[in-house]
C-alpha cells in the first residue's frame, strides 16, 4: 500500500501543482472577475471533477497511446495551442460585467470545463507525474484511486481561491477601460503559460510543465 511518506508527497504535489499558476488558474480568475463567483462555481467543478476524471483514465492507460502512435501527441500539442490561443483572444476581448445587456459572453460550463482539461498541457503534466510517481506498483488500482481522490480533495479549494481573487479584483476594476487592461494582461499571461508546450516535449519530460 502507499506508505505515509509517499502520501504526503502526494499531498505536497497536489498542492503545489493546484494552486501554481496555469491555464485553469487564470482563465477561473479571469471568469471570477469578468462573471462573478456564483457563475463561474459550474466552471470550478469542471476543473476539478474533470482532472479527477482525466487522472484515472491515464492511469488506466490511456497514456499508452502516445507511446504507440506518437502522432497523436503531435495532434494534441497543435489543438491544445490553437485552443489556448482562442481562449486567450477570448479573454482580452471580454466585455466589462452588464456592459452590454445582449452580449452572449459566458462563463465556461461544467462540461466546457471537464473537456477543456484534455486540451491543457499543465493538466496532461500534473495527471502523468502523479500516476508514475505516486501509484505504488504493488497496488496499482487502490493506489491510482488514492491519487484521485487526493487530487479532488485539493484542487476544488486551490481553484476556488483564483475564482474568489479575480471576484475581489472586480470592485476595483469597474472602469471598462481598467477591466480590458486586466483582461488582455490576463491573456498574455495565459499565452506565455504556453512557452514550455511550444519548446518542450511536455509528455515525455513532465518536469518540464508550467507551475
Amino acid at each position: 500500500m502507499m506508505t505515509q511518506e509517499l502520501f504526503l508527497g502526494l499531498c505536497g504535489f497536489a498542492l503545489v501543482s493546484s494552486i501554481t499558476p496555469g491555464p485553469n488558474n487564470l482563465m477561473l480568475m479571469a471568469s471570477g472577475t469578468n462573471f462573478g463567483f456564483a457563475r463561474t462555481v459550474p466552471h470550478m467543478l469542471g476543473v476539478s471533477i474533470g482532472f479527477v476524471v482525466m487522472t484515472i483514465l491515464i492511469g488506466l492507460g490511456l497514456a499508452q497511446i502516445f507511446v504507440r502512435f506518437p502522432i497523436a501527441y503531435t495532434v494534441l500539442k497543435v489543438g491544445s495551442v490553437a485552443y489556448l490561443i482562442y481562449l486567450a483572444w477570448k479573454i482580452a476581448t471580454a466585455a466589462a460585467p452588464k456592459a452590454d445587456a445582449a452580449s452572449a459572453a459566458k462563463p465556461f460550463s461544467f462540461l466546457q470545463a471537464c473537456l477543456f482539461q484534455w486540451v491543457n498541457p499543465k493538466a496532461w503534466t500534473m495527471a502523468l507525474m502523479s500516476v508514475t510517481a505516486y501509484v505504488p506498483a504493488d497496488h496499482p488500482m487502490m493506489g491510482l484511486l488514492i491519487v484521485a481522490l487526493v487530487f479532488g480533495a485539493i484542487n476544488l479549494p486551490t481553484v476556488a481561491l483564483w475564482a474568489f481573487l479575480g471576484m475581489q479584483m472586480r470592485q476595483f476594476l469597474q472602469d471598462p477601460v481598467k477591466l480590458r487592461a486586466f483582461n488582455i494582461i490576463a491573456a498574455l499571461t495565459l499565452l506565455a503559460s504556453l512557452y514550455p508546450v511550444v519548446t518542450h516535449d511536455l509528455l515525455a519530460h513532465p518536469a518540464l510543465a508550467t507551475p
